[in-house]
């Protein structure tokens, strides 16, 4: 991977960190499928009518507002609303690095090299780490929440990956149209009717901004950026930055939100920076092969116009 393609994953970890700060801040004001909801109808809207289709068919599209919109988020959401601390929620979720190596390799035969393996593993360990010693910081519900939400990123990866989009932007935008609809009818069903409609029709200065920084900032920018280059590279060689996301999220829920952070969290945080130096190191072998002809293709995306 090129070494400004390197940077661009650790932004995305860097955006995405700061993101559990915002849900958290936004779920002081809506309730958790309708925050998710008006986050998708932000990232849809307007730039549906700007972009162009995807070229991706559309079992892929909607597949993917479905998994990572009503699935991953829905459930992240509720993670949080239900107790999960935004640092430890960055922490966990990021059980989805070792989610998409695995599903890359069984299902499209993507082979990860040793060093890929043991990278992600190290850093599953220091995440596992937290997992047991979590503070208080999480409950149950929360906890599963969280992990039923890094599996449904794994396999969200495995679709932007299996369809073939060469505008990963496009997708991403067309796909933003699939999970309002059902989020806001779930959100009915838990919430109930009335506390849907008080909650759009009263939303905050603080919501506002909430939902403008996960759909704008997380989805468009982030997601843009990480779907492009899951599209040029293999899920094994993106898929592992994701473990940096725990130390912006920590940093950021420490600094924002005054959660404590203890020598359990800056253990784990050491151990997953350690799989990640694994995982972006490139062995001599490595070096002298020549990328694979999925890695050389450039797929159509213009994050400064678009963001």
């Amino acid at each position: 991977m090129k070494a400004s393609h390197r940077l661009l994953a650790v932004l995305v970890a860097a955006i995405w960190g700061v993101n559990f700060v915002a849900i958290e801040m936004g779920l002081r004001d809506l309730p958790p499928l309708v925050l998710t909801a008006l986050r998708f109808v932000a990232a849809a809207l307007p730039l549906v009518f700007l972009v162009p289709r995807p070229t991706a068919r559309l079992r892929y599209v909607v597949a993917y507002g479905l998994v990572l919109g009503v699935l991953k988020f829905g459930a992240l959401f509720t993670a949080l609303a239900a107790g999960m601390s935004a640092g430890l929620a960055s922490l966990v979720l990021q059980a989805q690095a070792l989610m998409s190596v695995l599903l890359a390799a069984t299902v499209l035969g993507e082979r990860p090299t040793r060093a890929q393996v043991a990278g992600v593993l190290v850093g599953s360990v220091g995440i596992g780490v937290l997992a047991i010693d979590s503070g208080g910081h999480a409950t149950v519900i929360g906890f599963v929440l969280t992990l039923f939400a890094a599996a449904s990123w794994a396999v969200a990866n495995l679709v932007m990956r299996a369809s073939g989009e060469t505008r990963p932007l496009s997708l991403l935008v067309w796909s933003s149209l699939v999970p309002p609809l059902p989020l806001l009818g779930l959100a009915g069903v838990v919430d109930g009717t009335h506390a849907v409609l008080d909650a759009i029709t009263g939303l905050s200065w603080r919501g506002l901004l909430a939902v403008a920084y996960v759909a704008y900032v997380s989805t468009l920018v982030g997601f843009g950026i990480w779907n492009r280059l899951i599209a040029r590279y293999s899920i094994a060689r993106v898929a592992p930055f994701s473990l940096l996301v725990p130390v912006f999220g920590l940093s950021a829920a420490w600094l924002l939100l005054g959660e404590p952070v203890g020598p359990t969290e800056l253990a784990a945080g050491a151990t997953i920076l350690a799989g990640l130096a694994l995982v972006v190191r490139r062995s001599t072998a490595d070096r002298g092969n020549a990328p694979a002809a999925s890695e050389g293709r450039e797929p159509e995306y213009a994050p400064a116009a678009t963001a």
